[in-house]
């Protein structure tokens, strides 16, 4: 019998897992982040659909691992050090939007109908936007360290505190609940919280780093010990009344402080989104779809306030601290969504049995429209950011003296330029050095201020700018310059969504620009193209290196 018993579940879990893979390859189809196709291969299999997830006890401890693995990711990233770095814009711009969502979402719920907890629970879960998919769709687009890259990943730091604090209220709020006395409860929470983070701080001041340092002469050791020591301390928290969710998020900060931090992330993300898909699964089976067919109307309110108000209390923030409407739009549309961690948070209150299954069923919805619309936002924030450029001039001062500042575009800029780069990386860099060395004035632009740092330091006059924001084109000095080069690294594959090649063309022919436009491409496939489009030449770094360097390895050699 328990043979049998055990092939059924085999068999279970194999089926779950094709239509995770599935669902997986669905969202990836339509450009759309992991947890959406996780969130649907739950419905799908739950009792609602398919029926396929039966085996709950099982899913059920693999999701809590899940949850424990994708905590602990968390607070791997929660190094003390750049928490107490963090600028300004970046914990003003966060706290300023946790509060708005928290207080404007509160007050919305209690008119859609809902209850004075729930509507604090669904509130509080509107504030959470995912770490996790901001930071991949950034890297794709190559803008993770941009101004409003940077300023976003800090943000989005503030936010995470917010959601350890957030658990930390509920895990406390369960084990007063579990205690005959609230006194007691309270006692408990405070004492085996006080032992874990003194336990925490001896790892972190003793342990952390030679153990890691010797832990990663075998690399699959190190992710096993990252896995046992997330499992260790969530179980160790849930017993003496914390919860597993506090305690793998503690396991990661142990670890944050050490120089094998990004191996053991890295090692373990791929975990993470295989036990997540168990936790959602999970999710799917508790849900009943006739009920969330009734919310759609409020989800849509809550999804359009999330859309439209997280972005425009950014953009209202960063313009008051001295930023421009365009860099607070880019950094705001990153919060146009809510994360995981939503809806780990509203099961944490439907186990506790503050707020009944829909109110989960109601912020699923709401994930689903925020994180598909707001990817797609994202993807395409250049072209938002030009259709709504008008619109959102109310919210910028006369003179956006931060931005000006960190760009040191009064003072650096040069009105007599030979030639103008955008994209002072390597390749830039070098095309640069080479002009100079030929007697020529080189300007370079770039998205990233620390390229633009590097480079002034290196000698390289440099500004701060964006390549497709035509109100920036129209303000450098390109008068007197006889060529601009766009020598910004390209996705790979060559061609994007937002084209930056296409806008900056577009921007210096709007500007009448009477010098020549130079490009770069990856394939010859895209040269006619763009000459088609406007560039007058079109560089092919690879290829280029390739025939030099067959050029040199083919000359005889002499002795």
């Amino acid at each position: 019998m328990e043979s049998v018993i055990a092939a059924s579940v085999f068999y279970e879990v194999a089926a779950l897992l094709v239509i995770g893979a599935a669902a997986g390859l669905v969202a990836l189809m339509l450009r759309q982040p992991l947890i959406v196709g996780l969130i649907g291969a739950g419905i799908l299999a739950g009792p609602a659909v398919l029926g396929v997830a039966r085996s709950d006890e099982h899913i059920q401890l693999l999701s809590e691992l899940g949850i424990a693995v994708l905590l602990f990711l968390v607070g791997l990233k929660l190094d003390l050090g750049l928490v107490r770095s963090l600028g300004p814009v970046a914990v003003a711009t966060g706290l300023g939007q946790v509060a708005f969502t928290a207080v404007i979402g509160f007050g919305l719920c209690l008119l859609l109908g809902l209850d004075a907890l729930t509507s604090l629970y669904v509130a509080v879960a509107l504030t959470f936007s995912s770490t996790i998919i901001i930071v991949k769709l950034l890297s794709d687009k190559r803008e993770i360290d941009s101004l409003h890259g940077r300023i976003a990943l800090g943000f989005l730091i503030v936010q995470d505190i917010f959601v350890v604090l957030s658990m930390v209220v509920v895990s406390a709020m369960a084990a007063g609940a579990s205690e005959t006395s609230a006194a007691a409860g309270l006692l408990r929470v405070v004492a085996g919280g006080g032992a874990m983070l003194l336990l925490v701080a001896l790892v972190i001041r003793f342990v952390a780093e030679p153990l890691t340092a010797r832990l990663a002469q075998a690399p699959e050791l190190l992710a096993g010990f990252a896995i046992g020591w997330a499992a260790l301390l969530a179980a160790v928290a849930d017993h003496v009344g914390l919860g597993k969710e506090l305690g793998g998020l503690l396991a990661g900060v142990s670890l944050a402080s050490t120089q094998f931090r990004e191996a053991i992330a890295a090692r373990l993300a791929s975990l993470r989104d295989f036990l997540l898909l168990f936790f959602f699964i999970a999710l799917g089976a508790r849900l009943d779809l006739g009920a969330m067919g009734e919310q759609v109307g409020a989800a849509i309110v809550l999804s359009l306030f999330v859309l439209v108000g997280n972005p425009l209390i950014v953009i209202a923030i960063m313009g008051a601290m001295g930023y421009r409407r365009r860099t607070g739009l880019l950094a705001g549309l990153t919060v146009a969504q809510i994360s995981e961690f939503s809806l780990i948070f509203m099961a944490m209150g439907v186990a506790l049995g503050h707020v009944a299954e829909p109110a989960l069923g109601l912020v699923t919805l709401v994930g689903l429209v925020t994180i598909a619309l707001s990817t797609y936002m994202i993807t395409y924030s250049h072209h938002l950011a030009a259709w709504v450029d008008k619109p959102l001039r109310v919210f910028e001062r006369g003179h956006p003296w931060r931005e000006a500042a960190a760009a040191g575009e009064a003072a650096e800029r040069s009105s007599d330029a030979d030639v103008v780069i955008f994209g002072i990386g390597r390749f830039g860099s070098a095309i640069a050095q080479r002009l100079r060395d030929k007697g020529l004035k080189v300007l370079g632009v770039d998205f990233d201020p620390e390229a633009v740092r590097a480079a002034r330091q290196a000698g390289q006059e440099a500004i701060y700018g964006d390549a497709t924001d035509p109100e920036f084109i129209a303000s450098l000095p390109l008068d007197g310059a006889g060529w601009a080069i766009s020598a910004i690294p390209l996705h790979p594959g060559g061609v994007t969504h937002e084209d930056h090649r296409l806008a900056l063309i577009a921007a210096l022919r709007e500007q009448r620009f009477r010098g020549r436009i130079a490009v770069t491409a990856h394939a010859t496939e895209e040269a006619d193209a763009l000459g088609a489009r406007g560039a007058d030449l079109v560089l092919l770094p690879f290829e280029d290196a390739a025939e030099r360097a067959a050029e040199v390895v083919s000359r005889p050699v002499t002795g």
